[in-house]
């Protein structure tokens, strides 16, 4: 669905973006690049954009939506932004860190309900976990770069939502799963 030039196109609009927002000290809207925008990445997709460090390989900033609501190109540019800016994580990104970092897009397939827990694929379904107004997600690519199986990938879930480790397994928790393509800045060059 996205061609390697669609890829490219994304992550040059992020970088564009945190570039222009550093510069001129306000964020740019959504639709900024609206003009170069080709017929993929205006179709409605959901995405995350993670900024990671360069020299260190730490995470930067990391920042998406689950649902599609508008097009692609736009949730990559507000994304990208909100990764740079407003992931309460970290301070705000500084110009001085800008070429160190490595931005990564990962567009998402739409969320499905799953009946358990053990419908859930390491290293192919990113996942959120609900149960008692909590909820949280992780990527697909998450555990697979952590080392986890699924246990742990699960346990780590629910703390990252504010419940006990072994809330995944009460009978009113509820997943969802989705895929995602992704790519990054150093894997398109």
């Amino acid at each position: 669905m996205l061609t390697t030039e669609d890829k490219k196109l994304l992550l040059s609009f992020a970088r564009r973006a945190i570039t222009r927002a550093l510069e001129e000290s306000q964020r740019c809207p959504p639709d900024i690049f609206a003009v170069e925008a080709s017929d993929n990445v205006r179709a409605q997709m959901a995405c995350f954009v993670t900024l990671n460090l360069r020299s260190t390989g730490f995470l930067r900033g990391c920042i998406g939506e689950i649902r599609a609501f508008r097009p692609l190109y736009e949730a990559v540019i507000d994304r990208a932004q909100d990764a740079a800016f407003s992931d309460s994580r970290f301070p705000p990104l500084r110009a001085r860190e800008l070429g160190d970092i490595v931005i990564e897009v990962s567009a998402l397939t739409p969320e499905r309900q799953v009946s358990s827990y053990n419908d859930i694929v390491i290293g192919r379904h990113g996942m959120t976990l609900s149960l008692r107004g909590r909820s949280a997600v992780f990527l697909p690519q998450v555990a697979p770069e952590q080392g986890w199986g699924l246990e742990t990938t699960l346990s780590e879930l629910a703390s990252k939502a504010g419940l006990p480790r072994d809330a995944w397994k009460s009978e009113a928790a509820r997943f969802s799963v989705f895929e995602a393509i992704v790519f990054n800045e150093d894997c398109l060059d």
